[in-house]
């Protein structure tokens, strides 16, 4: 008997280190692994960082051990057109962390299955399909609106409180404005109302923080065993908190009660609680796909124009060809507009050249194999989670000339689509994960930035100082320190009265 339990157990074992084995065999190269923690004591806190390091060395597609967990890293345009075209179908899942992935019930972090495609489809019918962006372009440019009135307000404010002279030393900090018409424009599209100031202020904090526990991780998030043994004996008091937070905001600015009705409420909600009520949405996936669009919303495309910004301060030049454009096409007795947009080629490049070089994802959201692939001829196993790194793809030299260089021009010349077809700068993603609200996002990102260059003109607080260019760790790519600027009037406004906001 004692023979029989010995043999079972070697075989056992044999068996075992076989498949791992044949499991690890034609995986990508990669730093060496430790025991149990993988790479992680490698990695630094910014992870593309780590991930362009490494790629020096193994090449332009590496395995990374996160714990037990084998991570695929591509970042060329052409490893990431296999990824998301040629094995999209196979590599169209998402890894989840559990306490930060909302269980898969939204949109974002759901794999790819009937429930994503429901999902998906409900969101581009009611926001984000050509009829829709239409229907809601009116409410872009009326916020866009109110943010140079706020810009003007504050101006004034200076200019009135002493010498004339006192708006010049007196930056505005940029972050300010971008995030209350982003988030503005964000929450009348999804409750019909604007938050508070108060609301406003707790949301960014409250996403901001998101942001940072998202980007970052415990051994317990990376081993697939401590996983289930955290969940019995592990408290984390840093995302209890955040959640305990986050649900207090939601059910003061968003949906008081957890039995809501649709009467009680405007906008996208509206029509979620609809569907809740007819039980073809859970309380949970509506509280989710809520959180989904003010989220991602919000932030992303706030944090692209403010390094449009910063990038334009560091280049005079590029502010001066926009304006002169803007002057040109729309003149100084209106206000810039969305269908202003397509006679305005070099602002569209300025924002394709911002996507290019600041994406605000710098890693795209991961991705998990269902099944076993071979990407760039290497394996890529199932339950493996692959990363494209976006941020190295769209600094490429082998794809751009001077890619550390912001130069909207470089897309004059060719007609570079930024939506997921062409794979050498994908900010929106591809395939079957690709954003949803890329137009959108476009059309308001060219709108807000078209609007501050059209009427004020943008400079550095200290003549000569150096922008602080450096981003914070975590899962978008902000700024570390919030930019500040002088903002005078352009050139042909030289006044308050000058800018016509009837």
């Amino acid at each position: 008997m004692v023979l029989y339990v010995i043999s079972l157990i070697t075989i056992i074992t044999a068996m075992m280190m076989l498949y791992q084995r044949w499991w690890r065999s034609n995986i990508p190269p990669g730093p060496k692994p430790r025991f149990l923690i993988g790479n992680l004591h490698q990695m630094k806190p910014h992870w593309t960082h780590s991930f362009a390091e490494w790629s020096q060395t193994y090449g332009p597609i590496i395995s990374v051990w996160m714990g037990t967990n084998l991570t695929i890293v591509v970042n060329t345009a052409e490893l990431a057109r296999q990824v998301l075209r040629d094995k999209d179908h196979q590599l169209s899942n998402r890894h989840r962390v559990a306490r930060m992935t909302q269980n898969g019930t939204d949109l974002v972090w759901s794999d790819y299955n009937p429930h994503y495609v429901k999902l998906r489809k409900l969101c581009t019918l009611e926001l984000f399909s050509l009829k829709s962006i239409e229907n809601f372009r009116s409410l872009r440019e009326m916020e866009t609106r109110s943010m140079l009135e706020s810009i003007l307000k504050d101006l004034t404010i200076m200019q009135d409180s002493g010498d004339v002279d006192d708006q010049v030393h007196k930056p505005v900090v940029v972050r300010k404005y971008l995030g209350a018409v982003v988030l503005n424009t964000i929450s009348r599209l999804m409750l019909g109302k604007e938050f508070k100031s108060e609301e406003g202020e707790e949301f960014k904090a409250i996403v901001h923080k998101e942001h940072l526990l998202a980007g970052t991780g415990t051994l317990f998030d990376h081993v697939w065993w401590l996983e289930w043994v955290s969940s019995w004996v592990i408290s984390d008091k840093n995302f209890l908190e955040h959640k305990v937070r986050r649900t207090k905001w939601f059910r003061g600015a968003v949906m008081e009660e957890e039995d809501a009705v649709a009467e009680d409420h405007e906008g996208f909600v509206r029509k979620l609680l609809v569907l809740k009520e007819k039980n073809e949405l859970s309380e949970e996936t509506v509280v989710s796909l809520v959180w989904n669009m003010l989220t991602a919303g919000a932030d992303t495309t706030a944090v692209v124009i403010e390094w449009a910004m910063a990038e334009i301060i560091k280049y005079p030049i590029v502010q001066k060809k926009a304006q002169q454009e803007l002057d040109s096409v729309i003149g100084f007795e209106r206000l810039m507009t969305e269908s202003d947009i397509s006679k305005l080629p070099y602002l569209q490049c300025l924002v394709k050249e911002a996507l290019r070089l600041h994406p605000s994802t710098p890693l795209m959201l991961p991705h998990k194999a269902s099944e076993t692939v071979w990407v760039g001829g290497y394996k890529v196993p199932k339950g493996t989670t692959v990363f494209v790194d976006v941020q190295s793809i769209g600094r490429d030299p082998a794809n751009w000339e001077n890619p550390e260089e912001f130069r909207p021009e470089r897309f004059l010349g060719e007609d570079i689509d930024v939506k997921g077809r062409d794979f050498r700068v994908i900010p929106f993603g591809s395939g079957r994960r690709v954003c949803p609200a890329a137009q959108m996002s476009l059309n308001l990102m060219a709108l807000v930035m078209g609007n501050l260059l059209h009427c004020f003109s943008w400079s550095s607080p200290i003549p000569g100082e150096i922008i602080d260019m450096s981003e914070s760790p975590g899962l978008l790519s902000i700024m570390t320190t919030p930019l500040q600027a002088l903002a005078s009037f352009h050139s042909g406004r030289s006044g308050v009265h000058r800018i016509s906001l009837d």
